[in-house]
């Protein structure tokens, strides 16, 4: 349906006509075994591919009114470009405020696995990548993907909870007046950083947005209605 037309029964007027539409990358090797996925340049999968696909189609539908050519973004990781490419967005501009969280030490690796490795607790939402030692986990390296192709695995400090939350606070800054103003936005990005992103907008402590699942391929949708930023719709 047209997301601008209201059909809960209320007063349709109070809603703006713009709105940001974030959409998650398909699916990845990684995504797909749970590894944490940061700043690693890994393609889609083929299923990958076709969600991209079945995505634009959702999107066509959905929103009509498409996007404004000069507001269509993706992180310039390439799980996200061959997203917006495959969704029917080849031009969309890099943008790298919504890189994905940077998770240090940790990526590349299933949560169970870092546990298992530090022999200690360890959670990302609570400790954050600084509490991971540079040299506790294996560090830069280059691995094989199953198709066979190798893929390098950088390895820095990472981004706390609170430094990933300043820059989506930045994204809010930019994006609120383009909303206000009856732009359509899309945003083709990441799961945590679009996460995060959503609780910025919804003036929301960061750590909420580990209960805002997101599956690949899905998107949610920002607006403003009486005047304040709201969620229109979730994981859709």
């Amino acid at each position: 349906m047209d997301i601008a037309k209201n059909t809960s029964g209320n007063d349709a007027s109070t809603e703006s006509e713009g709105y940001a539409v974030l959409l998650r990358h398909g699916q990845t090797v990684w995504s797909e075994t749970g590894q944490y996925t940061g700043r690693t340049d890994i393609p889609l999968t083929d299923q990958g591919r076709e969600q991209a696909k079945e995505a634009g189609q959702r999107l066509a539908k959905a929103f009509p009114n498409g996007f404004d050519p000069d507001c269509i973004f993706s992180s310039p990781l390439q799980r996200a470009r061959q997203t917006a490419e495959l969704a029917g967005f080849p031009d969309s501009a890099p943008m790298d405020e919504i890189l994905e969280w940077d998770y240090g030490p940790a990526e590349g690796h299933r949560p169970q696995d870092v546990v298992a490795s530090l022999g200690r607790e360890w959670k990302l939402w609570i400790d954050g990548p600084h509490a991971l030692g540079i040299d506790e986990l294996s560090g830069d390296r280059v691995v094989d993907l199953p198709s066979g192709s190798p893929v390098s695995v950088h390895v820095t400090q990472g981004e706390s909870l609170d430094q990933v939350a300043a820059r989506a606070r930045g994204i809010v800054e930019w994006l609120e007046p383009l909303v206000c103003s009856g732009r359509h936005v899309l945003l083709v990005a990441h799961a945590h950083i679009l996460r995060i992103l959503t609780t910025q907008w919804l003036d929301l402590d960061p750590h909420k947005a580990q209960l805002f699942r997101m599956n690949t391929a899905h998107y949610g949708v920002l607006g403003i209605y009486q005047g304040k930023r709201v969620l229109r719709q979730w994981n859709v």
